[in-house]
């Protein structure tokens, strides 16, 4: 994370030099942010801290990796988060349990799937029938990742019950490792895990579940209702600032938005980020704005449905805002 820096100037001038920087940092409102997956997937967030858009708006951001919705909304219910970034799956799972204080979605991200299906061999002409009594390492059961396969299993007419094994027994973000060396045909991988495979050799993006399922409401920010209520200004700023790195993915090149956020993913080469931007700027993956519509939480509503997931519906009203992403918009 960026971090503000002062010009120290020389003899007498030194000391004030550096109370002010202390002031200027002091001033800057600090909010933990944790999110589902370090992913390129979310270009648009690390763009916002690598370009200083949080430190624009006063943000002294702490960003934390929480490895799963599940984890990431307890985070966020237990108080050691701010802000949660995950699939919306997770707000209606807490509010549909009973909670009080449950999480509000107050701005989205993605508008596809960020996960791609990976196969021993390359297959241009793809169909996914070629899934027929095959083994697929998959997600977790009533995770956004795995019920987005599920929802283009049956779209296709195939049931992920009966007609291929898909394995649930892998950590969330190990099934690339577990890939190279057990028995799967196939495994559902985020970036940067699916081009890793193929720069290895050890598998090949063969669909995008981004494409095949359409437009969905995949990843979106949220706080508990307390939260907003008592800080409708940090979640103005955060916003603001979410925006902003929309606008800039949106507006340059796969190249420019992959030295921008070369820093956050320091293992993985500029090329390789500006391959893996380039798959997920062609498949439409970021939203205009942040604005939450009703038509894709009814959508969400729907996919958790078929899943088996959901019993009744829980109101759009109560888990979604749109106030402060349509002000970011303007």
């Amino acid at each position: 994370m960026k971090k503000i820096v002062c010009s120290l100037l020389a003899g007498g001038l030194l000391l004030g030099a550096l109370t002010g920087c202390g002031q200027e940092t002091e001033s800057k409102i600090p909010v933990t942010l944790n999110e589902v997956a370090h992913s390129i997937f979310y270009a648009p967030q690390y763009a916002a801290i690598e370009l200083g858009y949080f430190e624009e708006e006063g943000i002294d951001l702490t960003l934390i990796n929480g490895n799963g919705a599940d984890k990431v909304m307890t985070a966020l219910i237990s108080g050691d988060a701010d802000i949660g970034f995950m699939g919306s799956e997770a707000s209606i799972y807490t509010y549909a349990e009973g909670a009080e204080d449950y999480g509000v979605n107050f701005a989205q991200l993605t508008q596809r799937a960020g996960n791609f299906l990976v196969g021993r061999k390359p297959e241009a002409d793809f169909k996914w029938e070629n899934l027929l009594g095959t083994k697929v390492l998959g997600g977790r059961a009533g995770g956004m990742p795995q019920m987005v396969f599920e929802y283009i299993l049956k779209k296709n007419g195939i049931d992920p019950k009966t007609d291929l094994t898909i394995d649930q027994s892998i950590s969330f973000g190990l099934t690339a490792a577990a890939f190279t060396n057990d028995d799967s045909d196939y495994t559902v991988e985020f970036e940067p895990f699916a081009t890793s495979l193929e720069e290895e050799g050890a598998g090949y993006v063969v669909a995008s579940l981004g494409t095949d399922s359409g437009y969905v409401p995949y990843t979106a920010y949220c706080a508990k209702k307390s939260y907003l209520e008592q800080n409708p200004e940090i979640i103005q700023k955060f916003t603001n600032a979410i925006q902003k790195g929309l606008d800039y993915v949106n507006s340059h090149t796969p190249e420019e938005i992959a030295e921008t956020i070369q820093p956050q993913f320091k293992e993985t080469k500029v090329d390789t980020i500006a391959t893996i931007v380039k798959r997920y700027k062609d498949q439409d993956t970021w939203k205009g704005d942040t604005i939450f519509e009703e038509e894709s939480f009814d959508l969400l509503q729907n996919i958790l449905e078929e899943a088996g997931e959901l019993e009744s519906r829980v109101p759009y009203e109560d888990l979604v805002t749109t106030e402060f992403a349509k002000k970011a918009a303007q």
